[in-house]
């Protein structure tokens, strides 16, 4: 095997072992931070001598054992056994021995704890919520800083410097290594499910930049999502996230013109939709539902975007039940966005002028004054009621709004196309 193709076995490997490799140390040195460290250095080691050893039978083993290895040298190094309390120099002198006395990789339940420990702990309300995101794609998704960087456009300088703060913050709070329990599992696992979703809609529907959708975001978020589904299989919301974002990707390669111009949803060719993802999808959405107590807002809109599904064209959709799906949701979460979204599946159940109704009362929503699909989503029901002018209006405002180039071309035209009728 040459150098380069050993090079791309590390990188494979690296990203699939990563996680449960940082996971695994976590547990052990009581760090996330150090973790991380030890792992970069069980990499760098692999770097250095696999390209003439040649690949170990179980790379993960290696360099969970090398990973080991360092942080024994570094237990010893510090002499923390010497400068800690004798029940805290007990507490290591164990893990110290246990980290010599196995360098095999745990068993997957072991491992499948430890993972889910470094969720929560990535995902902590502490941190601020791009500190969440890049931690957890980085911890728990394997990205590089620059990969991040360049998914979200942001500098990569900014992005290590979140990180790094995230680490150091996590150190300072003394967050546990653990898995929440009671009421507290409830809400630290809402702020689980919303880093991976702000992953997933940030590929799904790009902010900013030239592109309208970045897949390989879709499939950061998918991939942690389906991990999460898999260690809390007894939580609903997950497997509703889960849904939501795998029928969503379905629609992923319709939703781009041959340009990459943007494809909105009802004139998107279903015949490009991923039927191996709306078959997982619709598989999850039945698992949160038969796990009972009621949908929750993930499995609210992944039951909305089922009806997309089922539809084998835009005009059998089920509006009304869409319509009803999202009161659930504005009475579950409301929220002006839902609103929003409720205004449009009135609108296309009900009519246009029904939706204009709803969507003039979010006018004055302070928090919508910055949002483009407000004036985006009522330019389009002024042009269905045939009033043209007021339309490009709102088409041309919606367009100074956003920050996609993409989304901005697009709305353009709209508004070139009221001045045709």
């Amino acid at each position: 095997m040459s150098s380069a193709e050993t090079h791309r076995v590390i990188d494979a490997v690296w990203r699939i072992e990563s996680a449960r490799l940082i996971a695994g140390l976590a547990r052990i040195v009581r760090d996330v931070g150090l973790a991380e460290e030890l792992a970069q250095d069980a990499l760098v080691a692999a770097l250095e001598r696999w390209p003439e050893a040649g690949i170990p039978d179980n790379p993960g083993a290696w360099l969970m054992a090398t990973a080991k290895h360092r942080a024994i040298d570094l237990f010893r190094r510090n002499k923390l056994l010497e400068r800690k309390h004798e029940e805290l120099g007990r507490e290591l002198k164990s893990q110290q021995d246990l980290a010599m006395a196995s360098f095999d990789i745990p068993e997957e339940q072991e491992i499948g704890d430890d993972l889910l420990r470094l969720v929560f702990v990535s995902c902590h309300p502490v941190l601020s919520t791009e500190a969440r995101v890049a931690l957890t794609l980085r911890l728990l998704g394997g990205l590089t800083t620059q990969e991040i960087a360049r998914a979200f456009l942001v500098p990569e300088p900014t992005v290590a410097q979140r990180i790094v703060r995230a680490k150091r913050t996590l150190t300072e709070a003394r967050v546990p290594f653990e898995v929440p329990r009671g009421p507290e599992l409830a809400a630290r696992l809402s702020s689980v499910l919303e880093v991976i979703y702000l992953v997933f809609n940030e590929g799904y529907s790009a902010t900013a930049g030239e592109d309208w959708v970045r897949p390989a975001l879709c499939e950061d978020a998918l991939r942690l999502g389906r991990i999460l589904a898999e260690l809390a299989p007894q939580e609903p919301e997950v497997h509703g996230l889960v849904a939501l974002m795998e029928i969503q990707a379905s629609r992923l390669h319709a939703r781009v013109g041959p340009r990459g111009e943007p494809i909105l949803l009802l004139d998107q060719d279903r015949t490009r939709w991923d039927q191996l993802l709306i078959r997982r999808g619709l598989a999850e959405l039945d698992r949160a539902e038969r796990l009972g107590g009621g949908l929750g807002p993930y499995g609210l809109q992944a039951a909305i975007a089922a009806c997309h599904a089922r539809a084998r064209a835009a005009a059998d959709t089920d509006w009304h039940r869409i319509a009803a799906l999202y009161d659930a949701l504005a009475q579950l979460t409301p929220s002006p966005v839902v609103e929003l979204n409720r205004a449009v599946a009135v609108a296309m159940a009900f009519g246009p002028a029904a939706g204009l109704e709803l969507i003039d009362t979010l006018t004055s929503e302070p928090s919508l004054k910055a949002y483009h699909l407000l004036p985006s989503v009522r330019g389009d029901f002024l042009f269905r009621l045939g009033r043209f002018s007021e339309a490009q209006a709102e088409f041309q405002r919606a367009a100074t709004l956003t920050q996609n180039a993409r989304e901005r071309e697009f709305l353009l035209n709209r508004a070139a196309a009221c001045s045709r009728n």
